[in-house]
């Protein structure tokens, strides 16, 4: 069973939600040719009613980091979501991408706290050939900024090796200053943080996952990515 649904809550861009993407025509035949069985693609009134709004969440801090710093109220709108979508199908197990991994921790926390009966697998991100992860967003880019877009997952590359040898504030200025050189994208931020809680690493520890995130513009489209540290 998949669900499509482009959720107004999680938007805080009112013009990105108008522009997202949306090709249930494709979806549909993408889905038919791996057997998917039920497609449950409700409409905002089937799910909101009259009430387009977001419950409020506490998710240990997690919904401040990153991407909470620049987009108001998204992880409140996820969270509304997510669990309406839980209570409606009564999933045994639930997949989310790792591109949004800061999601899939705040789905993770949210189903312990709620005590939900839902097993949730993160699944590895999916990629065009040039690295760039796959996304809805990235039919939006222009011709330019789409040959641009690669430069993200090779910074990421480049950032992942110098983390055997070189600190995190380093590497941060490293990123930054790789994207200040370069004329179609414009960083939004860049950081290496702790995989579990989600906040910035100053000091490398044992035993404590890393991943380095980043957000950038390639015109009016945001992009995001993010790739683990382990074993480098």
């Amino acid at each position: 069973m998949v669900s499509i649904f482009v959720n107004p809550t999680q938007f805080d861009n009112k013009e990105d939600l108008v522009k997202y993407p949306k090709t249930l025509k494709n979806d549909t035949k993408l889905l038919e040719s791996v057997s998917c069985d039920v497609l449950f693609f409700p409409s905002v009134e089937e799910i909101y009613e009259n009430n387009i709004s977001s419950e409020k969440f506490n998710f240990d801090g997690l919904e401040h980091q990153m991407e909470g710093k620049f987009r108001d109220g998204h992880f409140d709108g996820v969270g509304t979501i997510v669990k309406t979508l839980f209570e409606i199908v009564a999933p045994n197990k639930a997949y989310f991408g790792e591109k949004d991994f800061q999601q899939l921790q705040i789905i993770k926390k949210m189903v312990k706290k709620h005590q939900l009966k839902v097993k949730i697998k993160g699944c590895a991100i999916f990629r065009e050939e040039d690295g760039l992860a796959m996304s809805s967003r990235n039919t939006r880019l222009t011709e330019v900024h789409r040959k641009a877009a690669p430069f993200i997952y090779k910074t990421l590359k480049k950032a992942r090796k110098k983390f055997g040898t070189e600190n995190a504030t380093n590497i941060t200025e490293w990123v930054e200053n790789q994207f200040k050189k370069h004329p179609s994208l414009k960083l939004e931020y860049f950081t290496i943080a702790d995989e579990k809680t989600l906040k910035t690493a100053k000091n490398k520890e044992s035993n404590t996952k890393y991943r380095a995130f980043i957000a950038v513009f390639a015109g009016e489209i945001r992009l995001i990515d993010n790739i683990s540290l382990k074993n480098h």
